[in-house]
């Protein structure tokens, strides 16, 4: 398997991207200032989206150039795009520029995850005015998905078992979002079977998990986000995972669901982590979930697990191993489980 790594220190010494509109098959390539692959195709040049440092900006702040659509263009001579001026010092689609080193870690084996399957509409809503979030409880029942952000079973556990049952029931329940990734001890590298792209998809889902809340009327953000919000977010991103990490998704994605961009894109490029006071980076956020699936021997995308226990596998485009003699794929039988927990906890 070949593996995909992600560091903030390529960040900075990697200043333009080669990409398509859709994360892959075309690889990553770093491209000088006045070259451009001559393979490339009008229309792939076209969609080319290129990051370059600001000669008007400080060390480490970029801006957004387009090439243009124009057929008289050239990849030579084409003209700078409109400019589009960031309100943080680094956009999150940099991230893009993450890795251009290709290698597997041996220890670590992720099951079949390729098919491409249709997409579903289906998204869980969360309410315009403000709502004041469930406080934690010892005594709520653990619901845990453990999935790859960019992988097509991840949609399907998502959007056919997890949401659809935790609209019923969320209010039982303490949901976490979980994600498998390859690390090591060895550096402070990631890496993600789908490419850096799905590494950022990780990010901007657990940076949406994370971030503070400041329920209606209050100022001070003291809870964290409300699940109907963050799951909703992620459920908006897996709806179109051929897209992570297109910018425009995942500003749609955060406004349906009442979650600041530019927190998430803050949370996903910052660099530096301060612990005391709850700021984990984007990065450092994905590692320790990854460390947590891998300490509890979860490989596959997407994992079920209730109660501290496998509930149910997607994988492959099937349902396996799933309790109650196989039933367990059914938001019924999961929201009748948790009822049943529930009372017993209670």
């Amino acid at each position: 398997m070949i593996g995909h790594s992600v560091s903030h220190d390529s960040i900075l010494n990697v200043l333009r991207l080669h990409r398509s509109s859709r994360f892959s098959p075309l690889p990553f390539t770093t491209l000088t200032r006045h070259s451009y692959p001559s393979h490339l195709t009008t229309k792939t040049r076209q969609l080319m989206v290129i990051m370059e440092k600001s000669e008007n900006r400080p060390y480490g702040q970029y801006h957004y150039v387009e090439i243009p659509t124009s057929p008289d263009a050239t990849p030579m001579h084409a003209r700078r795009g409109r400019i589009s001026r960031l309100a943080v010092a680094l956009s999150f689609i940099s991230l893009l520029t993450l890795s251009t080193v290709f290698f597997a870690i041996p220890g670590i084996n992720f099951s079949v995850c390729h098919k491409m399957r249709g997409k579903f509409g289906a998204l869980l809503s969360t309410p315009k005015g403000g709502e004041t979030p469930v406080p934690a409880s010892s005594n709520k029942v653990p619901l845990e998905a453990h999935i790859m952000s960019k992988c097509p079973d991840a949609q399907d556990c998502l959007q056919k078992l997890v949401v659809p049952a935790m609209e019923q029931i969320s209010e039982k329940v303490d949901f976490e979002l979980s994600f498998i990734a390859s690390v090591t001890n060895q550096s402070s590298d990631i890496h993600c079977k789908h490419g850096p792209g799905e590494c950022i998809g990780d990010m901007l889902m657990l940076c949406a998990q994370d971030l503070p809340f400041s329920p209606e009327g209050e100022t001070e953000k003291t809870t964290r986000m409300p699940t109907i919000r963050s799951l909703g977010f992620a459920n908006c991103l897996v709806g179109q995972y051929e897209d992570i990490p297109d910018r425009t998704l995942v500003q749609n994605c955060a406004l349906q669901h009442g979650i600041d961009f530019e927190s998430l894109n803050s949370c996903v490029s910052r660099q530096e982590d301060d612990p005391t006071n709850g700021d984990l980076s984007g990065l450092a956020l994905l590692r320790q979930s990854a460390v947590h699936s891998a300490d509890l021997e979860v490989h596959t995308s997407c994992t079920v697990r209730l109660d501290d226990s496998v509930w149910c596998v997607r994988d492959d485009g099937e349902w396996k191993n799933c309790a109650k003699e196989g039933k367990g794929s059914q938001v019924s039988t999961l929201v009748e489980e948790i009822e049943r927990l529930w009372d017993e906890k209670n």
